[in-house]
């Protein structure tokens, strides 16, 4: 029999069977669609030698004045920034606390640290400063001055703990002097269950420690990051607002603060969900905030306070201004807020509305423009060219100044293996090189982000494509002010470098990516590590509808319940790097688990002309993958030689 053109549609469909979803690509990793046609994504590079203490939850780039470009990171522990191919930790601080002593155990890493109403938890970070040591500890005071310590215990509103990198030589009772500088508390690494602080019984549980629930959910350490010129504004979920001046004398050297000269915030909410700053008004918008500043019991979910325009520390609504507020109604909590050209739009858990200047005397109108949409986290949603794509706890939507529904040939596969518990933990990141919207998500087990799902708007003529992966990110920025997007993945089983930490126990370690670059994963420390891809076929038969919809002959020999020979095949690669593996699945009835054929997987290179297969079943597949170093490849059409070969 003469070779045919073997045609698959692109994109993923899982909402069908593998020999259901005819003419489409099943399953994949690593891999994208362009012009209709599968390729290995490109590899990714770290862009600094450190990786980062904890778990990257945001991200935003900016430019100062003089062309400076900043990336601003938030983690669950502090607030950073890249700048020039370094890390710079700007993380926001308490007051000092003065006259704080310490005592030490012999052959004990611990120190017991005594200050009343310290104010910290187990897990929080605090800096020492200006240190005197009481004689003996074996200790010196530059082992403790101006570094960073993570709390390891709590036990008492006065008592703390903290462990050193090396034993104490003696038990030394109290004494000394330090003082203590404590980091702003951000959040918890991942989203989990509890009732917080101050439920149980006195004594019931460690100072310090979340009381376990069912349900009530702990959201992880979120920020809100966006820039009001030159300046970053950096919000920490529930709550302050934070600035960092780029124009500033020395400003790497500088933390962000609620009074940076010209910027303060002294006068913001001190409980916000979440902030941003209004396209062309710049205003200052707190969505989920307090009804009373200052006061923290007061923090309504569902109420928005802006500041005047062009200055971000004024709040109270008067004639000859444009503060104000605004209370929501549909919902039970503002998710997420994002621009969209001059609107913007804000989501509940259930409903999405637009926010738009109006000018005097409302500032600001709002609509409510749909319903049983809500956002599933606060970065499930992306924005591009005043079209808005998200993620809901059960389907995803669009706006493009109405709400639709977006169809997903993956939705089941994905739903049926997110967990929904963790929506808090979704990132959605948008890659404009290529057209795609990605959703990185936390499957069911997994305690954070652990796969992907994407959506390719640039393939809409086909009706949208989609894809799946198993690359994770916690956080993203497009390749806007730097050629090529960032991305930040996150072990949980190693320990970050930066900032150094004393004592951290369980942070984990984020590393900063640039995408788009290579084929494979380069490391902080320079080492590669392989990037594997690959795309599966649908099952396919010989049934005359088949060979009709390919364009091919048909008769009245050719039907489904003849076995298939496929005798040899002819790859087609569009690129091809290094080496490309075909492999061939073959199975009697559709329920039937597949066997790989005698000969699979075969190796293809660029000068391969064609390949014997001797396959024989009544459904067949292939599989397109590369499994080493340095390979890329990127498909065009199969073309294969088979023909009928009787019904058993």
């Amino acid at each position: 029999m003469a070779l045919i053109d073997f045609k698959v549609l692109p994109g993923i469909d899982k909402q069908n069977t593998d020999s259901g979803a005819e003419f489409r690509w099943v399953d994949s990793d690593n891999v994208r669609f362009r012009y209709g046609l599968p390729e290995k994504v490109g590899g990714w590079s770290s862009l600094v030698t450190d990786t980062i203490v904890g778990v990257s939850r945001k991200m935003h780039a900016f430019v100062d004045l003089d062309g400076n470009r900043y990336v601003a990171i938030g983690t669950d522990k502090f607030l950073l920034l890249y700048f020039e191919g370094q890390l710079f930790d700007i993380t926001p601080v308490k007051t000092a606390l003065t006259s704080a002593t310490i005592a030490t155990t012999s052959g004990s890493a611990v120190c017991t640290i005594t200050k009343a109403s310290h104010g910290l938890s187990a897990g929080d970070i605090v800096q020492f400063n200006n240190v005197t040591l009481p004689a003996g500890t074996g200790y010196s005071a530059s082992d403790f001055e101006d570094k960073n310590f993570q709390v390891t215990g709590v036990t008492s509103t006065s008592v703390f703990t903290v462990t050193q990198t090396s034993n104490a030589t003696a038990t030394v009772s109290t004494g000394g002097s330090i003082e203590l500088i404590p980091y702003e508390p951000v959040g918890p690494a991942a989203q989990s269950y509890g009732y917080g602080w101050g439920i149980d019984g006195w004594g019931d549980g460690n100072w310090g420690e979340a009381a376990s629930a069912s349900d009530v959910s702990l959201e992880p350490g979120l920020w809100s990051l966006d820039n009001f010129g030159e300046v970053l504004i950096a919000t920490i979920a529930n709550g302050k607002t934070f600035t960092w001046n780029a124009g500033a004398a020395s400003a790497t050297s500088n933390r962000a603060s609620t009074a940076t000269s010209g910027f303060s915030t002294s006068n913001n909410p001190t409980a916000t969900r979440l902030t941003l700053v209004s396209p062309t008004t710049r205003h200052l918008v707190h969505f989920g905030t307090e009804t009373t500043i200052g006061s923290t019991s007061t923090q309504d979910d569902m109420f928005i306070r802006f500041s005047d325009e062009e200055n971000i520390n004024d709040y109270t609504a008067t004639s000859i201004n444009s503060a104000g507020d605004f209370r929501l109604q549909d919902g039970t909590k503002i998710v997420g807020a994002l621009k969209a050209k001059e609107t913007i739009l804000v989501w509940t858990d259930n409903a999405l509305y637009t926010m738009k200047f109006v000018g005097a005397p409302f500032t600001f109108g709002f609509e409510q423009v749909g319903t049983n949409c809500g956002l599933i986290g606060k970065n499930a949603a992306i924005e591009i060219d005043g079209t808005a794509f998200w993620m809901s706890a059960n389907g995803f939507f669009m706006f493009d100044g109405t709400v639709k529904s977006l169809p997903c040939s993956v939705e089941d596969f994905v739903y049926d293996n997110i967990d929904t518990t963790k929506g808090q933990q979704v990132m959605a990141g948008l890659n404009n090189l290529y057209t795609e919207v990605v959703w990185w998500y936390p499957s069911s087990g997994s305690e954070y982000n652990d796969k992907y799902v994407v959506f390719n708007y640039g393939e809409q003529m086909r009706g949208g494509t989609w894809y799946i992966g198993t690359e994770a990110r916690t956080s993203w920025i497009d390749a806007v002010v730097y050629p090529k997007p960032f991305g930040t993945k996150y072990d949980d089983s190693a320990s970050g470098t930066f900032p150094e930490v004393i004592g951290e126990d369980g942070l984990g370690q984020t590393t900063l990516f640039e995408h788009e670059v290579g084929t494979d994963q380069v490391n902080p420390d320079g080492s590669t590590t392989l990037v594997t891809s690959f795309v599966k076929s649908y099952d396919f038969d010989l049934q005359q509808r088949t060979r009709s919809r390919q364009g091919q002959p048909t008769g009245p020999g050719i039907v489904g319940e003849f076995f298939l020979a496929l005798r040899r095949f002819v790859p087609d690669f569009k690129t091809l790097e290094g080496n490309a593996k075909v492999t061939l699945a073959v199975k009697r009835y559709p329920q039937q688990s597949e066997t790989t054929t005698t000969l699979s997987p075969f190796t293809i290179t660029a000068t391969t002309d064609k390949k014997d297969t001797r396959a024989r079943g009544r459904f067949v597949n292939i599989k397109i993958e590369n499994d080493a170093v340095s390979e890329t490849w990127r498909f065009g059409t199969l073309k294969i030689d088979v023909q009928p070969d009787g019904r058993r």
